[in-house]
């Protein structure tokens, strides 16, 4: 069974366009592709046939995964978020205590991560940290380097 997922609307219609993309453009290209390795002749020795029947099978898993995540996925919208404390679509500045150094997160979705732009997903070990803390607490991170601390310094909506 898989679990509920939050997304921003953005997020989510970029999952809807990937699914109809490969729903309709991908299976016609897929299905012409087998039929011009059919064409080759015998099936047993067709590499080609095999490699394209792989690829259809590839293709079908990820418009299943697609389907589930669509299906169990939710919106969140920034005027649901409680700025009282970190959530879901939150943008929170901390403090690494040890270094001082500052940085600012936005709490995501998994697919929607992406560091370089600051988007964390609220699934990762930092993200479970943060949840639910309020400014001027301190966030004990288990990360992979190790326990971390981070101060929380503002709570916002970016």
């Amino acid at each position: 069974m898989s679990s509920v997922s939050y997304y921003t609307e953005e997020g989510l219609q970029k999952l809807k366009d990937e699914l109809h993309e490969l729903k309709t453009k991908g299976r016609a290209d897929m299905a012409r592709q087998i039929a011009e390795a059919r064409d080759k002749g015998d099936l047993s020795e067709n590499a080609e046939y095999d490699a394209a029947k792989d690829a259809q099978g590839l293709m079908e898993m990820r418009i299943a995964e697609l389907e589930t995540l669509v299906g169990n996925a939710r919106i969140r919208k920034q005027e649901d978020v409680d700025l009282s404390k970190v959530s879901i679509l939150s943008t929170v500045k901390i403090k690494n205590v040890k270094n001082g150094m500052t940085v600012k997160y936005t709490l995501v979705s998994e697919k929607e991560a992406d560091l370089k732009s600051g988007k964390i997903s609220y699934e990762s070990p930092i993200g479970k940290g943060l949840l639910n803390k309020k400014v001027g607490e301190i966030a004990e991170v288990n990360a992979p380097a190790g326990k971390l601390e981070f101060e929380i310094l503002e709570i916002t909506l970016d």
